[in-house]
């Protein structure tokens, strides 16, 4: 569950009072009829602890407290209680419009961070607001507001640093349980993997996560395979690993296809930087087109590494060239962009002639 569609609404406001001062010695104590308390609002809070959308599968409303009606004495109305959601952390939250287009609200990406979708209605006003010269003891009181209501859509993608992209059966399972601690299911049939796995790679001096996607092939963007819906998790690595099957019989082609599914579904994904990986160079056939293989896939930007996840030759050059990728990119994300100082004058207030 990455992708669901709730209904938000925010608390009604409570009623307005009307009431009159009733004492025994204050006969005409004139109005005294408190205000509605105000609805509560629902917050979206990404919380680390909550791993998917699988909650929202069975419930779609939300809604917060209503508030308390006003009461005799000036008192006011409780105000009503707020709802905080918890979604996963990397949700990204779109407002639904009515003709179908989504407006994106917020990205939680850090856990704790929280975002207002509707906000509670106003209380209403007591008859204490509605005296006047000519009418001292006003019957009047108004109704709390409806709470905002809002349409919206949820969009879970993962908080990773690395992502591995690949056609069916190049070996992206073996490669991601070579690489880190992840066991993913490894098969010789296609599309073994159905959903992103997700492995933690410890060089001993930091961290980062890599996630292997569900293969891509050729027409993914128009819904064959599995398509190319788990592409999006893709849009938070900082570094993507194009694996290719080193037995393919058309290497080149491959590499074609899967670059041209990127792009069509997003094209600067293309842009972040990447690794060219060919697999499988345990193989005697493998290993006697290596030469050439370089030299045809090194004729573009990326680097290119060739690996064998079954004996592990190449993993330890590929895991520092990954690494060497990753800090770049970090070190560039967290460098401060210059921007110009603002400075604010602001003019001279003028005094007004008695």
């Amino acid at each position: 569950m990455d992708r669901v569609e709730i209904i938000v609404k925010g608390g009604k406001g409570g009623d307005g009072r009307v009431s009159f001062r009733r004492e025994k010695y204050v006969p005409l104590g004139g109005p005294d009829g408190g205000d509605g308390g105000a609805g509560g609002s629902v917050y979206l809070m990404a919380d680390e602890n909550v791993s998917d959308l699988t909650f929202f599968r069975y419930k779609k409303a939300f809604q917060a407290g209503s508030g308390g009606d006003g009461g005799r004495q000036k008192k006011h109305g409780a105000r009503g209680a707020d709802m905080v959601i918890p979604v996963p952390v990397g949700t990204r939250i779109y407002q639904k419009n009515a003709d179908g287009s989504e407006v994106l609200i917020a990205d939680l990406d850090r856990h704790g961070e929280r975002v207002l979708v509707a906000r509670g209605g106003s209380g209403g006003l007591g008859n204490v607001h509605f005296t006047t010269p000519r009418n001292q003891a006003p019957e009047i009181a108004t109704s709390g507001e409806a709470g905002e209501e809002r349409r919206l859509v949820l969009d879970r993608r993962l908080m990773i640093d690395m992502a591995i992209l690949g056609l069916p059966n190049s070996g992206k399972s073996s490669l991601l349980a070579a690489l880190s601690n992840a066991k993913p299911k490894v098969a010789e049939y296609p599309f073994t993997t159905r959903q992103p796995v997700l492995g933690t790679i410890d060089t001993g001096a930091e961290t980062f996560t890599l996630a292997e996607l569900p293969a891509l092939v050729e027409g993914s963007h128009q819904g064959r395979g599995l398509g190319n819906s788990f592409l999006r998790h893709a849009e938070r690595a900082k570094v993507l690993l194009l694996l290719l099957d080193g037995t393919s019989a058309d290497i080149m082609h491959d590499l074609d296809v899967l670059q041209q599914e990127i792009a069509l579904y997003q094209p600067s994904l293309l842009q972040k930087p990447h690794i060219v990986v060919v697999s499988k160079i345990d193989l005697p056939e493998v290993r006697e087109r290596m030469a050439g293989l370089r030299t045809a896939l090194q004729s573009g930007n990326a680097a290119v590494c060739f690996v064998s996840a079954l004996s592990g030759e190449g993993v330890a050059g590929l895991l520092a060239e990954m690494t060497a990728l990753l800090r770049q990119a970090m070190a560039e994300v967290a460098a401060p962009a210059e921007a110009p100082i603002v400075v604010f004058r602001p003019k001279p207030r003028l005094r007004r002639r008695r």
